[in-house]
């Protein structure tokens, strides 16, 4: 008889919950997250089981002690999960019955899971982009430090004659503690920086599909990696609509009865993504290709959704790149740029 499992996951402890082939709640109990405690409950059933869990905080531990003992992860959508999240009787034990009982029911509100490699590029990508982001906010600091004393200069503060331009001003203690912490974060920033992007270029050069992505405006070698990490497999996507859906640079719709109202995009789906498009945007608005699309947008609607318009219009371009790239035919070489 076949068995379905589902998985309340939380930080230390984790709600596992079987449920037979007729829908019968066969074990539900609460143990410690862990290899051993959780093997103790499941391991003894059969190879390929179904197991289905939501996507909450750390849960790729769970992918892979699942992948790796023959079971069948299954990641739940928690946005989509209605039957869990409109609960009126809502605790551990409800949640993860309901999980096994929406797997057995092929009912589940399924997430793509990355496979392992793709999940670490994904890891790196990220990482680089938050270190890239403190040293932002470092020379926003500096700059605040400085304007609140009347001071600025039309050059970089970061270069030699910046520096010596900054050691130079009339700084109370406290305010030149503040710069001089600020710099020292952002150097040693830099080499750690410079480590990732060395990684990321081997991966880059590795490959095609990022030299295919860089034909794009605005797109370098960073970008692409970073929509390559976060899109994985392109033909999880039937369209590019859906894709851009996924990225959430559509538009919201409410509709009732003849009335059917527009709204701001979804902003659902990868925020990394999404990130990623509309840096790139700023930079593909002013090229020949998309310079009287933004001029025109922006004279209609306004600068903000004349630029979401071209991270839209990137992200389908995208999707055709990728997707002329994948064999149609299983025999079928793949096609190069």
């Amino acid at each position: 008889m076949s068995v379905y499992v589902g998985i309340d996951v939380h930080r230390k402890r984790s709600q596992v919950a079987v449920v037979t082939e007729d829908g019968k709640v066969q074990l539900n109990k609460n143990t410690v997250n862990g290899t051993e405690p959780l093997l103790r409950l499941i391991g003894d059933l059969p190879s390929g089981t179904p197991v289905a869990f939501e996507a909450a905080f750390g849960w790729g531990w769970l992918v892979r002690l699942l992948e790796d003992y023959g079971f069948d992860p299954h990641l739940v959508h928690p946005l989509r999960c209605k039957a869990i999240a409109s609960a009126r009787l809502k605790n551990d034990k409800v949640d993860a019955a309901t999980l096994a009982q929406l797997l057995r029911a092929d009912l589940l509100p399924e997430a793509w899971i990355a496979p392992a490699e793709v999940r670490q590029l994904r890891a790196l990508l990220r990482h680089r982009a938050s270190l890239v982001r403190l040293g932002t906010q470092q020379r926003n600091r500096i700059h605040a430090v400085v304007a609140d004393f009347g001071f600025d200069r039309a050059g970089n503060y970061l270069s030699g004659p910046g520096r010596g331009w900054l050691a130079g001003l009339d700084l109370p203690a406290a305010s030149r503690e503040i710069v001089a912490d600020c710099l020292a974060v952002i150097d040693g920033l830099a080499p750690v920086i410079d480590r990732i992007d060395g990684e990321l270029r081997l991966h880059a050069k590795a490959d095609p599909r990022v030299k295919v992505l860089t034909t794009l405006p605005g797109v370098g070698q960073f970008t692409a990696l970073m929509m390559l990490a976060e899109i994985g497999d392109i033909t999880r996507f039937g369209s590019a609509r859906k894709l851009a859906s996924w990225a959430g640079l559509t538009p919201t719709v409410r509709g009732s009865d003849r009335t059917v109202r527009h709204g701001h995009i979804s902003k659902q789906g990868s925020a990394w993504l999404r990130w990623v498009l509309n840096q790139a945007a700023q930079t593909a608005k002013r090229s020949p290709e998309f310079a009287a699309t933004y001029a025109a947008i922006a004279k209609r609607r306004g600068k903000k959704i004349a630029t979401i318009a071209i991270a839209r219009k990137l992200v389908t371009r995208a999707y055709y790149l990728l997707a002329d790239m994948e064999p149609t035919d299983p025999a079928t070489p793949l096609r190069r740029p």
